[in-house]
């Protein structure tokens, strides 16, 4: 098999393996991910790279707990790994974070995890509600590149991680969530081009 053939497979597998669990969306195909993959900033290699990191924390978190899994999200992009969610507790977020560090590849954990064990589903529904809002409005902004995007919401705080092809572009990004009801604050950990 080829060295290309081999990157093709590893990409298919890593979508299959995480494409069912809560913290990454499905996508039907490889031939729609390598698509994809392919034009993101971070190229094919890069996105294998990362999926196989966010399949590794995947197992590392529900071989640990399905609480802990359930309640958590992981972003990963060049290795750099963003938690967000609502752990049980402050020892839940621990765990969390100890785990994401024995997957193979990882550089940077950044842990915005929240404790809390007080929202509720409607809390969760208006998170879903403000990540469909940004994911729309960078689909249609020809000015952006949403899909070098990143996005999660917990409790109304807007997470972006990615990457912008400049800063003017990461300025109409974190505008775009400013503008969307609910937002209580945005938090970027996008890298921009210079």
């Amino acid at each position: 098999m080829s060295g290309l053939a081999r990157l093709w497979a590893v990409v298919g597998l890593a979508v299959v393996a995480v494409g069912g669990t809560a913290c990454v969306p499905l996508v039907l195909g490889a031939g729609g991910t390598a698509a994809v993959a392919a034009h993101e900033k971070r190229g094919i290699r890069g996105f294998a790279n990362d999926t196989t990191i966010t399949a590794q924390i995947n197992e590392l978190w529900l071989q640990h707990s399905l609480d802990l899994y359930q309640r958590l999200s992981t972003r990963v992009n060049e290795g750099r790994v963003l938690l967000t969610g609502r752990a049980a507790d402050a020892q839940q977020r621990l765990d969390a974070v100890r785990l994401v560090w024995q997957a193979t590849g990882v550089k940077e954990v950044i842990n915005e995890i929240q404790v809390d064990n007080d929202s509720g589903i409607v809390d969760s529904a208006k998170d879903t509600w403000i990540n469909t809002q940004m994911r729309t409005r960078l689909t249609f902004d020809g000015a952006v590149a949403g899909r070098n995007y990143n996005i999660d919401t917990v409790n109304g705080v807007v997470y972006l991680m990615g990457w912008a092809e400049n800063q003017a572009e990461l300025d109409r990004v974190i505008g775009h969530a400013r503008a969307i009801p609910n937002v209580q604050r945005v938090v970027s950990y996008v890298q921009a081009q210079p």
